[in-house]
């Protein structure tokens, strides 16, 4: 636990303003998918870029961690919390406006709000993203995908701060978006906002198309159960969730925590689960998984916080070579 009371006081006079935007020993729980997590040490909803920059700019300067989030849809926070700042990307910071078929949104917009704006105003292209509970700038950060779509068919250019505070703008090719990652996810850097491209389209066709994705979701995802969505990236060859249930995995718990019945592909919380639960049963997973078929599944989620000294070691595949996690160190969904 860092010493809040030097923090607090330095912080409090840097961003005076923030108000309720800024809390202390805030409970993660509440602001995460999985409703599990420890709590920040200092909590911040920044609504613009010089808070943002004041912010980090802080913590660089007298070596404070930090930790940008979004909508803690794809995160695991671990049960002791996270030390240092958290800055979340969110409602403070979200925002949306329109020029002919493109959309210009900051990145703490939820992509739900995203698509209905867009449906609203005959604009296609979003639909597959209706049902992802994140943020902008986290869609772009992992290139969110659902249906045979992802964030790297309409996103056209990207604002963000790089390593030196400085606002810059990426288009195109540039993102490197590849299945499930961007440049974002190998460098540092806060998204700002984006430009989506998209194409004309009827509003009702449009919805149509949403709420038949809404219907095959609620089919067959459990929904009615706190996750962080798809807890493993897809392999090579090879669906997730079919292999986890091939190996006789479903329904499966660690404590509260559990292999959803409904669909495999998905770690649930059935109320009392702790961060430890869902880690160990998704190392469990993979382990059953590397084992019996010799593929490793790579987690979708995002381990953030304190997970010094986790015991478990990542399953091993034929090669040996371990399956890769996921930089712990930001997440804006």
């Amino acid at each position: 636990m860092l010493p809040l009371s030097i923090f607090q006081s330095d912080l409090e006079r840097l961003i005076a303003a923030a108000g309720v935007r800024l809390r202390f020993n805030e409970p993660m729980a509440l602001h995460t998918s999985f409703h599990v997590g420890g709590s920040a040490d200092v909590f911040f909803e920044p609504e613009n870029e010089t808070e943002i920059r004041q912010a980090v700019g802080f913590c660089r300067q007298n070596g404070w961690p930090w930790t940008i989030l979004g909508n803690g849809s794809n995160i695991l926070v671990s049960d002791r919390g996270i030390r240092g700042l958290v800055l979340v990307i969110g409602e403070a910071f979200s925002g949306i406006e329109i020029n002919g078929s493109v959309l210009t949104a900051r990145a703490g917009t939820r992509l739900a709000s995203l698509a209905s704006f867009a449906a609203k105003n005959g604009l296609a292209g979003l639909e597959f993203a209706s049902g992802i509970p994140g943020t902008l700038g986290g869609a772009i950060l992992m290139n969110a995908g659902a249906y045979g779509c992802c964030m790297s068919d309409i996103i056209q250019k990207t604002d963000f701060l790089d390593t030196d505070l400085e606002k810059r703008q990426i288009e195109g090719a540039a993102h490197q978006f590849a299945y499930r990652q961007s440049i974002f996810s190998e460098q540092e850097g806060i998204i700002l906002g984006a430009q989506l491209a998209l194409r004309p389209d009827d509003s009702g066709t449009i919805m149509a198309r949403m709420a038949d994705l809404a219907c095959r979701r609620r089919q067959s995802q459990p929904l009615d159960l706190p996750s962080a969505g798809s807890a493993f990236k897809r392999p090579p060859n090879h669906f997730a969730g079919k292999l986890i249930s091939d190996c006789h995995l479903k329904g499966l718990q660690v404590g509260a925590a559990q292999v959803s019945e409904k669909h495999a592909g998905f770690i649930v919380n059935l109320g009392q689960a702790t961060a430890v639960d869902i880690r160990t049963l998704i190392d469990k997973v993979r382990s059953v998984v590397a084992a019996e078929t010799g593929v490793c599944l790579e987690p979708e989620i995002r381990f953030i916080g304190d997970w010094q000294n986790w015991p478990a070691e990542p399953p091993r595949c034929d090669s040996g070579s371990p399956a890769k996690e996921g930089k712990a160190w930001m997440s804006s969904s």
